[in-house]
């Protein structure tokens, strides 16, 4: 086990928290605005910050990403291999979550784009998705 003489604990993980969305046959994604994995696709998250629940991590960063308000969080699966992500083992919760059909998602902090896209058109491939975003997705139909 390595240990970090700066933070003097355990080299863990870092801990995220993504947002699932659904409306009928569409799925929100948000695209993302900086490296690493540019331009791709991925579900609204981010990391949790130090003292918070990770549940309320999904909240804010669904807020913070698309506008739209979130609520009724339910845990959907927990993403954790040490290869998703270029940066570093980062473990992801994701969680479904409500939002009210007359929101529509703006754009904002980490994200150059957010939108509702055809689940059928995820599925065919034309779509880049960020890290394991693709098995998100595959996952969470096939429950």
């Amino acid at each position: 086990m390595a240990v970090c003489d700066e933070c003097k604990g355990w080299l863990n993980p870092a801990l995220a928290a993504d947002s699932a969305v659904r409306r009928g046959d569409e799925v929100l994604l948000i695209q993302r605005k900086y490296p690493p994995m540019k331009g791709a696709w991925a579900f609204p998250g981010g990391f949790v910050e130090q003292g918070e629940n990770p549940i309320d991590a999904a909240v804010r960063e669904l807020e913070e990403e698309t506008g739209l308000v979130g609520k009724e969080p339910k845990l959907l699966m927990v993403m954790g291999d040490a290869d998703r992500d270029p940066r570093k083992h980062i473990v992801s919760i994701v969680y479904e979550i409500q939002v009210s059909e007359d929101q529509q998602p703006v754009a904002g902090d980490d994200a150059a784009d957010a939108r509702f896209w055809p689940i059928s058109t995820l599925l065919s491939g034309e779509v880049e998705f960020a890290g394991d975003h693709l098995t998100i997705l595959k996952n969470w139909l096939s429950q």
